[in-house]
């Protein structure tokens, strides 16, 4: 059984000025309960409606409720990530700002971390999204994602998650790649320590959805890359090494026959043959590593720097 002293309940919130006072009400009457400490981060996205503001009046009132506002909006995957930088807690807790997630589920999450799961992440099994825009698309794209990465659960997308902060803090998050969260967490903890509970999903009140159909083919380049840093981050050799061998032996069979073709007196200059095969190979290969590279040298830029993908404007009840 592992030991819960305190929880950190992280949430991220771009224009959610009515649903962020209920969502407060809520998620004080079920933390009361419990028998830990806690706190609850709120990371104010660069909203532009009165989120801020309600956010600001929420902890004056409750010094458990600490503030982090963005001077600009960076995207859920920053907001989360300042979140769990400035967490206190030996269990992480990440959710939507929306009301979607119910945090009367929070303590089965945590049942399942003192069993001693590394990562517990929500499954919204009936899932109260429009069909064809959104549940569609995450059906292809979680499939996908467990197929590739070999981290096999149901809901990637979903934001309720329950996180050892020993396990989730050696997760470094760029980009867009916190719905991959539990597969880049499997680079740091066996996956047999990763689970996957059903959890209530609510219809949206307020708002509007931040998010659409479009957002799959970012899933997409997002994916490969994570292919790519659970396989080769450490070895690139074997992944280029391959690549190189490919692309070569495909330039190399028609160079042999153009070869031949000019031992037995034959122009091969004006060829198209030879001008199309040189150029498809160098601007792939060019492309496709300089892609990779870029995803490298961001992370290096950023941690040997300690710098980090985002502002902070202010902050509210940070001590440190």
């Amino acid at each position: 059984m592992e030991t819960v002293k305190k929880l950190s309940v992280v949430i991220p919130v771009y224009n959610e000025e009515e649903n962020v006072p209920l969502l407060y009400k809520e998620l004080k009457e079920v933390l009361e309960e419990l028998p830990y400490d806690y706190e609850i981060i709120f990371v104010n996205d660069g909203s532009r409606d009165r989120t801020g503001e309600v956010l600001e009046e929420i902890a004056k009132k409750d010094r458990k409720v600490k503030v982090i506002e963005f001077a600009r909006n960076y995207g859920q995957t920053s907001a989360m990530m300042a979140g769990m930088d400035i967490a206190s807690g030996d269990v992480i807790i990440t959710m939507d700002g929306d009301l979607q997630n119910d945090p009367k589920d929070i303590p089965r999450l945590l049942e399942k971390i003192k069993e001693g799961y590394d990562v517990v992440s929500g499954w919204r099994k009936n899932r109260k999204d429009a069909a064809i825009s959104r549940k569609l698309p995450s059906k292809i794209a979680n499939w996908l994602i467990g197929k590739i990465t070999g981290v096999r659960i149901h809901d990637y997308g979903c934001t309720l998650k329950a996180y050892r902060s020993d396990v989730i803090k050696r997760v470094r998050l760029y980009g867009e790649l916190h719905r991959f969260i539990p597969a880049l967490a499997s680079t740091v903890t066996c996956v047999d320590k990763i689970i996957e509970i059903p959890v209530n999903h609510r219809p949206r009140r307020f708002g509007k959805s931040k998010y659409g159909i479009s957002r799959t083919f970012k899933v997409l380049s997002d994916l490969f890359f994570i292919w790519f840093l659970k396989k080769f981050m450490q070895k690139p050799i074997h992944f280029f090494g391959i690549l190189g061998l490919i692309l070569f032996t495909v330039g190399f069979i028609p160079f042999i026959y153009l070869i031949g073709l000019k031992l037995t007196g034959h122009s091969i200059g004006g060829r198209p043959l030879l001008t199309i095969s040189v150029l498809f190979i160098l601007s792939g290969l060019q492309m496709f590593t300089t892609g990779i590279i870029s995803e490298i040298l961001m992370r290096i830029y950023y941690e040997s720097q300690d710098k980090t993908p985002y502002v902070i404007r202010r902050v509210i009840n940070v001590e440190d």
